[in-house]
């Protein structure tokens, strides 16, 4: 499965524990990741600086569900299942 454009929910839904430039400390769950620009497009992709758990995400039905909302609710539901 190929990420939707313009989602971001595994931008915002999981913590990031690793830092991301504008975040030295990464980010918490539910928070919107700085470098995610007003059209949920990551601004660092393919850059050095992005923080390696978001370079091997890979979409999957399971987690990204078939719309945006439902990938930011079932993102939302793995971390807090997996805290």
């Amino acid at each position: 499965m190929n990420c939707r454009e313009g989602c971001g929910a595994c931008c915002i839904a999981p913590s990031i524990s690793s830092p991301i430039p504008g975040m030295p400390q990464g980010k918490p769950a539910g928070q919107r990741c700085v470098q995610l620009s007003a059209a949920n497009l990551c601004q660092i992709f393919g850059q050095p600086e992005r923080p390696a758990v978001c370079s091997v995400f890979s979409a999957a039905p399971d987690v990204c569900g078939e719309t945006d909302e439902q990938a930011l609710q079932l993102l939302t539901w793995w971390e807090q299942a997996t805290a």
